[in-house]
């Protein structure tokens, strides 16, 4: 029989990919490979490239002990092609392989390189989302405006998840409204499980050092889960000690505690070390048990079944060019202090700081702070996008650019949001204690002390008026602009034209 190649990508490190179950492990041969292309096409994160890289060697000495026959290219080898493609094609030549079976892949970058190659090419649907595309496409054709709440619902109905009688389990679809409680003065929980790089873990995080060491981001100390076992074993400790106070405080942020009651699972769910239903059905439990309240499960089952599935949707129908779009046609630059932190923003420094130490914010601090700062500020949104694409470890284009690109810089004209996701330096103050240490005073409204947000949030609605002057769910705001004296306006204006005039200059702000 003859041979065919069966790719298995970092982000595909899961025993039921739908190439592995179409693949006959006594003929066919899986290629995995570490490869500059991958590694650069962004300046990733170095612990985002540590956790991917450590996880496939693991994942394909785990497939090997299963009986398969794997062909691994380390990113030192010197037979190393450097892409995808050209490892595929180095290992066809090898083994007289002519056809390559893989799962689809969550990047159009990757897809379009695959198609073409001169081999055969069988791609399959990534089965391990509860929605196909075309489920979601079928779901969304004909409708007006594509809210995730509904398509929501449809995957709540979909898996029976908090289901009681075909009715939502306490009588409310979302539970939003009770989560959204302002930072607790203690956090009684010490954070994601933590893990002792092994062996293999410190022979890529030595290779890491040495290739990538001048990126943005600090690679020691690292403490991610590798492999399925300790993902689970991470998921675990976040039901039991976490979960139950996600709900309240999800939109919290603190000075001095980066996690809260985070997860910090993403990244294990987005490269298949943890399947997202058995997430789901891990919470769906604790509430079962009594031990987590609806608010929370609903709350964190909601982000996974609900947004996961539904920006996946709407990236692979929206096409290539989505994360380029520009509605709102902002051009300036993304600011030095996104990879500095050198800002008197303390809000923003520290979600810039937590980001280069960790590889994580949790998204408060990315659609509220640096995003709601880039959207205020005008920043070119495709930048935007490639600094998120670069910085965080769980992301990926299929699910990073619907969350930049739309929710946050609402550069897709409104087909995630239905308004763009702005605000003052007052919420920032209601959720967080960043504003008691900050070098600007979110109270003032214009002034030399006065916190950008503020100024800058009159001078968004000032600009896109036009565009957002119709939309009922910023009226109010609207009209309290329109209640304001002249020269309070003209202060506001001039005010927040200084400081976007020292933003374009570099000056520190």
């Amino acid at each position: 029989m003859v041979s065919r190649l069966v790719l298995v990508l970092g982000d595909q490190l899961s025993e039921n990919l739908s190439a592995l179950e179409k693949a006959n492990k006594d003929s066919d041969i899986v290629v995995m490979a570490e490869v500059a292309d991958e590694a650069t096409y962004v300046q990733h994160h170095p612990k985002k490239i540590a956790l991917i890289f450590a996880a496939m060697r693991k994942f394909a000495a785990r497939l090997r002990d299963d009986g398969w026959d794997v062909r691994y290219t380390e990113l030192d080898d010197t037979d190393n092609c450097g892409s995808i493609p050209g490892e595929l094609l180095r290992r066809a030549d090898e083994t007289g392989a002519k056809e390559v079976i893989a799962t689809q892949c969550g990047e159009w970058r990757l897809i379009n390189a695959l198609e073409d190659m001169p081999l055969k090419l069988t791609v399959h649907p990534d089965t391990r989302f509860v929605a196909s595309l075309d489920e979601f496409n079928d779901w969304a054709d004909g409708r007006k405006s594509l809210r995730m709440e509904y398509f929501y619902r449809e995957m709540r109905r979909k898996t029976g998840l908090l289901m009681e009688d075909g009715e939502p389990a306490g009588g409310k679809w979302n539970f939003d409204h009770d989560n959204r409680k302002p930072a607790p003065d203690a956090v009684d929980f010490n954070g994601p499980m933590e893990f002792t790089p092994d062996d293999t873990v410190e022979e890529v995080l030595d290779l890491v050092e040495a290739r990538f060491g001048n990126s943005f981001g600090t690679l020691r100390p690292f403490w991610y889960a590798t492999d399925q076992g300790q993902a689970r074993r991470a998921l675990s400790h976040f039901i039991k000690h976490a979960l139950p106070k996600f709900g309240d405080f999800q939109d919290a942020m603190l000075d001095d505690n980066r996690f809260l009651y985070h997860s910090v699972i993403s990244a294990y769910i987005n490269i298949g070390l943890l399947d997202p239903l058995e997430v789901c059905q891990a919470a769906e439990q604790a509430w079962k048990d009594g031990d987590a309240p609806i608010n929370a499960v609903e709350g964190f089952i909601r982000q996974i079944i609900g947004w996961r599935e539904y920006v996946r949707g709407i990236y692979f129908r929206e096409g290539p060019d989505y994360p380029r779009r520009n509605a709102l046609n902002h051009q300036r630059k993304l600011p030095e202090f996104f990879w500095t932190a050198d800002t008197k923003m303390r809000c923003v420094a520290k979600a810039v700081e937590q980001t280069r130490d960790e590889a994580y914010a949790h998204h408060i601090q990315r659609l509220m702070v640096t995003g709601n700062f880039a959207l205020l500020a005008g920043i070119n949104p495709h930048e935007v996008h490639e600094w998120y694409l670069r910085v965080y470890i769980d992301a990926f284009e299929w699910v990073e650019a619907p969350n930049v690109v739309g929710m946050s810089q609402f550069a897709d004209d409104g087909i995630i949001a239905s308004k763009p996701y702005v605000s003052s330096g007052s919420y920032i103050d209601k959720m967080s204690d960043h504003c008691k240490a900050c070098d600007y005073k979110v109270k003032d409204k214009t002034g030399e002390n006065a916190c950008p947000f503020n100024l800058l949030y009159w001078h968004f609605m000032d600009r896109h008026r036009d565009k957002f002057g119709g939309n009922p769910r910023m009226g109010q705001m609207y009209a309290t602009w329109d209640r304001m004296k002249d020269d309070r306006k003209e202060t506001v204006l001039r005010e927040a034209d200084q400081f976007l005039e020292k933003l374009s200059k570099g000056e520190r702000v």
